[in-house]
């Protein structure tokens, strides 16, 4: 991308905010706007600067990265964000917030070049067509580790007890992420809303049965399950599909 990625650093330790500004000075694309030593400088230099991603740390006193994330996250430009901790374990908790990534100290430069990538990509501007697969991958966790699911491997998704089960060619993951929210960022590849509860991804329909009342059922390649298709959603469903 030709626009430089302008990056906050928020570390409480200074030799951790020298350390990465140093790694992230091999990266032409990069513009260090700023450094912050806590999550209330971190809120306020944000404010200030408007940075493209803040890089995070985890555990700071006072105002801890997940607490200084929430708040990030609740501007009305918010930031991405990128957590970098020594501290392995926050890693689920840090999705939560939509991290792009989560680095671990010492710091892997090939890690590195991958979250820049990243970044880049969720920073391109957006044309009518893409807009919504700036998304990229999606951050599920199956135990305890955190996965990037690509949206063209899910097969369909499932919501119940407040859980959302994906069901992919390789897999299964689940989210606490909302279908309703998983159907806006998916629009553009294609996946569609066939029931309250599930959410498929057109490119893998392989029959449509008539049902009771008006409904149907519907059968997925790669998957053995019969999924129930809304009579309120079949006519768009019909459409969809240029039956």
């Amino acid at each position: 991308m030709d626009q430089l990625i302008r990056v906050l650093i928020v570390d409480d330790e200074p030799y951790n905010r020298k350390e990465l500004k140093h790694l992230l000075s091999d990266f032409p694309q990069v513009n260090l706007i700023e450094e912050a030593e806590s999550g209330e400088a971190a809120i306020m230099k944000t404010i200030q600067h408007q940075p493209d991603v803040v890089f995070l740390d985890v555990e700071m006193p006072k105002m801890n990265g997940m607490e200084t994330a929430k708040a990030i996250k609740g501007l009305k430009k918010p930031p991405l964000i990128v957590f970098a901790t020594a501290y392995p374990q926050f890693a689920a908790e840090a999705f939560r917030y939509d991290a792009v990534d989560y680095l671990l100290k010492p710091y892997d430069e090939e890690q590195l070049q991958e979250t820049i990538e990243r970044l880049e990509k969720n920073l391109k501007p957006a044309t009518d067509t893409d807009t919504a697969k700036l998304t990229g991958k999606l951050a599920v966790e199956a135990e305890g580790d955190i996965f990037y699911v690509e949206p063209e491997d899910i097969l369909y998704m499932s919501r119940s007890d407040k859980r959302t089960k994906l069901i992919t060619k390789n897999g299964e993951f689940e989210t606490k992420i909302a279908l309703k929210d998983l159907e806006n960022r998916l629009l553009a590849y294609g996946f569609f809303r066939i029931h309250k509860s599930f959410l498929i991804n057109l490119e893998y329909v392989s029959r449509l049965t008539p049902w009771f009342n008006g409904a149907y059922h519907l059968q997925l390649e790669g998957s053995d399950d019969t999924l129930s298709v809304s009579r309120n959603y079949v006519k768009a469903l019909r459409s969809r599909l240029e039956i």
